[in-house]
């Protein structure tokens, strides 16, 4: 188990030295959440996945990731506030190492479930050093040797190698699943007092000649004196008054200098009796190499009775927890530098007291060579006042002189301080996840708005500006509509017309990406598009055109529920100009006005069943280009006339699959039909669609805004004609009479017994709410 710290930690590196997109796919195919709480308790198994990610990611081998993953650790530790405590552990590499037990133990206070690595570290006679490490994890020693290398570059300014010479597990180390055994040489630090500027050289070596031919001084005389007397014998306190004289002439007014060889003075007994001492120190133990008690503090008698029991052996009230190693003489010596956890046995206290938690005792083992006999000076383990209470103690059980009264009680504030931080760091959680599904939210909303206006437009409305109508001096519109559509729905099911339709415009407005035109509206079966509005563009003929070839393409795939054959459409094109702007309030649309919007709804009537239709303005635009266009004639237009129209047949210049934007995975186009089955079976969003380019893209963010030209009131004749498939011209009734027919026998002699009286309901209803639709709005 480990604290979110650590997994917190592995992120920040990933971030940092790689970017958040790095880690975004690290945690996707580790499977783990984006954040972890500081204080919260994780699997192991989460650390093991994001390194197994890791390196499967970057290409490199798990102790790579791991020493980096050390490196930064230490880093990560100190910009959390741990520097001045890492300092504190010693004055070199040894030290360092020889304490890190300690300061696990401290931490193990506020972070009760931590199960930290434990060390042991020996010298070797040529100064290298065997640093032992210790853990219930498997597959981590590789962080050591980051971590290590850290503290002595930047705690001792020196550099350090480290090699493993064994993994071989020790008989009395118990519990952990891995013990790992490195060597460590380290390159002696930079001696500071050769880089020096010559003057300072020349002043010490001038000084050092002076003294040489100097007589000796009377402190060094007497330096002499002291280092060549012997000391006294017996109790250290009855010495010559010299001695002292002495030590005042060397020390006077804090101007002298200490002796450096400092050599302790002892008495020839100790003056303290037993009772005093077991009293003073109420939780020590000493016991020989058999592990027989030989005495114990008063106040641990008293919580373990046992103790008071002659000849008793202290592993029959004892289990060591920390470190896991044998109880014998022999292992506690081999880790004599680690601090040693004891634990009563639960079966051995008074059955009165089988409730109670079990004590743990905390301390140094001092080893007595005179007597042979270990000394244990403990303390009770006690993280809060709330477990001082429920093992029934309190403060006064504890010496005065023991800091561990102390600890209780700030440890007992920073468990407070930890759970207010805890909670704040949920709230925090819950707050960016509150933000984060809003944030989704407003982007569906936002993707929903831009759907039904244009992006600048809707960003103005959010904004609570009045968008006014402008004028755009050319443009092209494009109709469609479905051949026989009436007939269709007094057969059909209406949801076989919805299912149709959904799978004609879903293909449709996929096309409105491919060659970035403006989807203006859909009323029934009729579909509206739209180039050069709202964001102006010279090529919007050709834009159109393409996109008008891709329908027909498209609409291939689209099968008509009462033949089972594929829909036909006719698909009508002007270009002119027009005014556009936004109508209503309480579901305000963007539309188009003018006569470029009838003459366009024009060319869609009079056309033919899978044509496009082109007006001379558009044939004028598209001619001497790559399209093939082939002449009509002159027809008589409603409202219009007798006109010249075209029939737009491809586009030599672009391949079929490229005007539909579709492209396999290996960058080689591929069949329209199998793409269109790609189409049926996944989401839109999974479909990459290769936008055609024209010459005058731009990048996305270099995309101008629309260019809205001044405001401009249209007049009420300006409204384009209904869009109903019902009113259509004369002539076009006439043009398509023989294929209307020619339908009538496809559909195999439905006629009127098939009409149900429910069917012509259905079908009157859509034409109806078709015509209303389109009375009410210009262009929706």
């Amino acid at each position: 188990m480990k604290y979110g710290f650590i997994n917190t930690c592995l992120k920040s590196l990933v971030v940092e030295k790689f970017g958040e997109e790095t880690w975004l796919k690290l945690r996707r195919e580790a499977g783990v959440q984006d954040t972890f709480m500081t204080h919260q308790v994780y699997e192991d198994e989460i650390t093991m996945q994001l390194v197994s990610a890791a390196c499967k990611h970057l290409g490199v081998a798990p102790e790579v990731v791991l020493k980096q993953f050390g490196e930064y650790f230490f880093e990560f530790c100190k910009r959390s506030g741990y520097d001045h405590m890492l300092r504190t552990l010693g004055g070199n590499l040894f030290e360092f190492t020889e304490n890190l037990d300690a300061l696990h133990s401290y931490l193990s206070l506020s972070y009760k479930e931590m199960n930290a690595p434990s060390f042991r570290v020996e010298r070797n006679p040529d100064g290298t050093l065997l640093l032992h490490y210790y853990s219930d994890r498997r597959g981590l020693c590789h962080i050591v040797p980051g971590i290590i290398s850290a503290v002595v570059k930047d705690f001792y300014s020196s550099e350090i190698t480290m090699e493993i010479v064994s993994q071989l597990e020790e008989l009395e180390r118990t519990g952990k699943k891995e013990h790992v055994v490195f060597l460590v040489k380290q390159q002696p630090a930079a001696d500071r007092s050769s880089v020096v500027n010559s003057k300072t050289t020349v002043k010490q070596q001038s000084s050092l000649r002076d003294q040489s031919v100097q007589p000796a001084t009377k402190t060094h005389a007497t330096m002499i004196s002291i280092k060549e007397s012997s000391h006294p014998q017996g109790c250290g306190f009855s010495v010559h008054g010299s001695h002292w004289e002495t030590i005042r002439s060397l020390v006077q007014l804090g101007k002298g200098k200490l002796l450096r060889g400092f050599e302790p003075v002892y008495p020839a007994t100790l003056n303290v009796d037993t009772k005093t001492f077991c009293h003073v120190f109420p939780f020590h133990i000493v016991f020989d190499e058999q592990l027989l008690v030989r005495q114990a503090g008063v106040n641990l008698q008293r919580i373990v009775p046992g103790l008071q029991t002659m000849n008793i052996h202290l592993d029959q009230y004892f289990s060591i927890v920390h470190p896991e190693v044998t109880f014998t003489i022999s292992s506690i010596r081999k880790f004599i530098n680690s601090h040693f956890v004891l634990q009563t046995r639960q079966d051995m206290m008074p059955e009165a007291w089988k409730d109670r938690p079990v004590l743990q005792l905390r301390g140094q083992m001092i080893w007595m060579p005179s007597m042979e006999c270990m000394l244990y000076q403990a303390s009770p383990l006690l993280r809060s006042l709330q477990e001082l209470e429920e093992r029934e103690m309190h403060i006064s059980d504890i010496a005065q002189h023991d800091v561990t009264r102390d600890l209780i009680l700030l440890n007992h504030q920073r468990l407070a301080e930890m759970e207010l931080s805890n909670q704040l760091e949920r709230k925090k959680e819950e707050l960016r996840l509150l933000s984060q599904h809003l944030e989704e939210e407003k982007k569906k909303t936002e993707t929903l708005l831009y759907a039904m206006l244009p992006k600048h437009i809707a960003n103005e409305l959010k904004d609570g500006k009045s968008v006014e109508a402008g004028e755009f001096k050319e443009c092209t519109i494009l109709f469609s509509d479905v051949v026989t559509f009436t007939n269709i729905c007094a057969v059909c099911e209406p949801i076989q017309i919805v299912h149709m339709l959904n799978s004609m415009y879903l293909r449709f407005d996929r096309l409105t990406t491919v060659h970035n035109v403006y989807k203006v509206e859909t009323i029934g079966d009729a579909y509206m598009v739209v180039g050069g509005v709202p964001i102006p563009v010279g090529s919007h003929a050709k834009r159109v055109a393409n996109f008008a070839l891709g329908m027909t393409l498209a609409s291939r795939e689209v099968i008509n529920p009462v033949t089972g054959e594929s829909i036909q459409i006719r698909v009508g094109l002007h270009s002119g100009p027009v005014l556009a702007g936004v109508v209503g309030e309480k579901m305000p649309r963007y539309c188009l006005f003018g006569d470029t919007v009838n003459t366009a709804s024009r060319m869609e009537s009079h056309g033919l069943p899978n044509k496009i239709h082109l007006s001379p303005s558009v044939y004028e635009i598209l001619k001497n280009t790559c399209f093939v266009i082939q002449k009509r004639g002159e027809i008589e237009v409603k409202g219009k006339g007798l006109m010249t129209t075209y029939f737009l047949e491809k586009n030599v210049g672009v391949s079929d699959h490229q005007i539909l934007g579709l492209r396999d995975s290996h960058g080689q186009e591929e069949s329209h039909t199998s793409n269109n089955k790609a189409l049926q079976g996944q989401n839109k969003d999974e479909i990459l669609l290769i936008p055609l380019k024209y010459e005058d893209d731009l990048p996305s963010s270099q995309m101008p805004d629309a260019q809205i030209f001044p405001s401009l009131k249209p007049n009420d004749s300006d409204g384009y004609e209904s869009m109903c498939t019902e009113e259509q011209s004369e002539d076009q009734l006439e043009l398509t009479k023989e294929f209307d027919q020619m339908e009538q026998k496809n559909v195999g002699g439905l006629g009127s017994d098939v009409y149900t009286q429910e069917q012509r309901l259905i079908a009157a209803s859509v034409e109806t709410n078709s015509l209303a639709q389109t009375k009410i709005c210009v262009v929706l």
